[in-house]
Formats: C-alpha cells, sequence, structure tokens
C-alpha cells in the first residue's frame, strides 16, 4: 500500500509542478512593434579586379547568383567608385571606351537612323558544357591592357559564379578568348579566396 501512495502523491505533485513552472510571472503580452521586417541574406557574386598588381575578390549584390555570363557582364562594367577609392583597378577595357552616346547618321530620305551601342550581349558570350567554361570576349569589348591579367580576371570570375550553382564541385577548367583571338586556358585554382 506504501508504493500506491507514493505513486498518487507522485501523480498529484507532478501536475502542480508544471503549472507553478509554467507561470513563472512573465505576462503575456500582444506584438510589440519594433523596427522594420526581418531582411534576408543578400545574393553576391565575386567579381575579381586588380590592386597593388594581383587579383582581388570583390563581392557585389546580384540578382543572378550562379549566372557565369552575367558575372562576367558585371566585371566588364569596371569597379565602383567605392572599389576605386580602396585602389581597385581592372585591366579589363572600361565601359567609358565604348561609345554610350552613338552620333546620329543621315539615311536616305532625310531619316535619321541611329546604329545601336554595344549590349552586354555584343560584349561577351559564355559557354558552358563538358565541365568547361569558354569566355569570349567580342571586338565591341576593346583590348585588354594586361591580356595575361585580364584572362585571369575573366578566368576566376567565370569559375566563382559556377561555384555559387554547383558548390561542391572543382575548379572547372576556363578558356578566355580576347578580340584578336587570343586564348588563356587555366582553372582557377589559382584565383585568391578559392
Amino acid at each position: 500500500m506504501t508504493t500506491f501512495r507514493r505513486r498518487a502523491r507522485l501523480a498529484l505533485l507532478v501536475p502542480a509542478a508544471v503549472c507553478v513552472l509554467a507561470s513563472c510571472g512573465i505576462p503575456t503580452t500582444g506584438v510589440v512593434q519594433a523596427g522594420g521586417p526581418a531582411v534576408g541574406v543578400v545574393a553576391t557574386a565575386r567579381l575579381y579586379f586588380v590592386r597593388d598588381g594581383a587579383l582581388i575578390a570583390v563581392r557585389r549584390p546580384t540578382d543572378a547568383p550562379g549566372d557565369v555570363e552575367s558575372a562576367v557582364r558585371d566585371l566588364l562594367q569596371g569597379p565602383a567608385d567605392v572599389e576605386l577609392s580602396k585602389g581597385v583597378t581592372t585591366r579589363l577595357p572600361l565601359p567609358t571606351g565604348l561609345p554610350t552616346a552613338v552620333p546620329a547618321v543621315p539615311a536616305y530620305g532625310g531619316a535619321t537612323v541611329v546604329p545601336a551601342a554595344p549590349s552586354g550581349a555584343d560584349l561577351v558570350k559564355v559557354t558552358a558544357s563538358d565541365h568547361r567554361i569558354s569566355v569570349r570576349l567580342s571586338a565591341a569589348a576593346g583590348e585588354p591592357g594586361d591580356p595575361g591579367l585580364a584572362a585571369a580576371q575573366i578566368a576566376c570570375t567565370a569559375d566563382a559564379a559556377q561555384r555559387v550553382a554547383d558548390p561542391g564541385a572543382e575548379p572547372e577548367p576556363v578558356t578566355v578568348t580576347l578580340p584578336d583571338g587570343r586564348s588563356f586556358e587555366g582553372a582557377a585554382t589559382r584565383c585568391p579566396g578559392i
């Protein structure tokens, strides 16, 4: 009978202890308005520029993480003002060398025809197949100042974007073909931050 009484007391004490612990004196409140809504993680692309003659990785916000062609097009836009102020440069031709305001050409009959300025699609073509990335710059992109370092900027940027799409992958070989037809090939194993 003694064991039965102990169990009965324990059965009564457990719910009472739970009630005491549950009401620890903290009053309930409604919704507290404080600050704006929570913000998620901003997607970034890793672009490779040059500082003091060496490659460096720069993170930029992007709408297309993992898209190699978008990353290379962003790279071709050159360093942002804040990056320039930190000594970041590029060996790639900058968009300022491209015609931004194309002069109107009078056409037959007095009408004016405005030739199209090169778009991002006209500057670069990216192909990814058979575990290999090929990047071809068109003549509209212009000639880079230091072809080897410019090709390394493109190769590292392309591989970094590909790694966003496939995080566990090994560096893929990247072939960069410049407007004059010269090709540079390499893997991103020599890229900083890889």
